[in-house]
């Protein structure tokens, strides 16, 4: 099986600006996953996609491949990353390099390591599986979880089975975008992964930090800093 990692490191974040190259501890933010991917001898190939010449240089110190930019028009804030996926699939293609399954690695997930993707490529494989995707614990339990009216009264917020004994409920897990694997072939049907076929890779809590605010930095430093 060929696999290709896929890092998008898209520049000019609002929300953290720069938060892909943002240094972490004496590295960049993206050369994380950058590494944990190569340390886990599981791609042909690792690229980073960006529309940066700046984030590609730093991407080829670390190790990985860039041999283009990403499109203008997979480089706005609302471009998916299935988008990007794509085009990058696209690209190699028409270079005569094909891959039988991609595995998306964001780079705001610099605590997830080369063990967690090694585990889902262990799931993939014993699997036959069409994906796996990583997953964590929820920090509270759903039924603890409703809508606010907008004048803040909370008749109705949970059900009243939702006040009971937290140890009696089951765990419940959520995305924490550390890991996307897919085949490449049933992809391309829709793109959509949750389905028969798609398995859930559980990390713990503490390399499911993903960052997107200063505190998930913060957060994310402390932990790297207290391992």
């Amino acid at each position: 099986m060929k696999s290709i990692a896929i890092i998008p490191a898209r520049s000019g974040s609002k929300g953290l600006p720069d938060k892909n190259i943002k240094e972490l501890c004496g590295k960049p933010l993206m050369a994380y996953t950058i590494e944990a991917a190569k340390q886990s001898g599981q791609f042909d190939e690792i690229f980073v996609s960006t529309d940066s010449e700046k984030y590609a240089q730093i991407a080829k110190e670390f190790g990985a491949e860039v041999p283009f930019l990403r499109s203008n028009e997979n480089a706005a804030d609302n471009s998916s990353s299935w988008d990007v996926v794509e085009e990058v699939l696209r690209r190699y293609e028409k270079d005569g390099k094909v891959f039988d399954a991609f595995c998306l690695l964001q780079p705001t997930s610099p605590l997830r390591n080369s063990d967690d993707i090694i585990k889902a490529f262990n799931i993939y494989k014993e699997k036959s599986a069409k994906a796996v995707v990583s997953v964590c614990e929820v920090e509270h339990p759903l039924s603890w979880c409703g809508e606010i009216k907008d004048d803040l009264s909370m008749d109705g917020f949970i059900e009243r089975a939702g006040t009971s004994q937290r140890q009696k409920m089951g765990i419940t897990y959520r995305l924490n975008g550390a890991i996307y694997l897919a085949d490449i072939e049933n992809f391309r049907k829709d793109r959509f992964l949750y389905r028969a076929g798609c398995y859930a890779c559980v990390m713990d809590k503490r390399n499911s930090v993903d960052i997107d605010t200063i505190f998930d930095f913060k957060y994310a430093e402390f932990l790297l800093k207290n391992a």
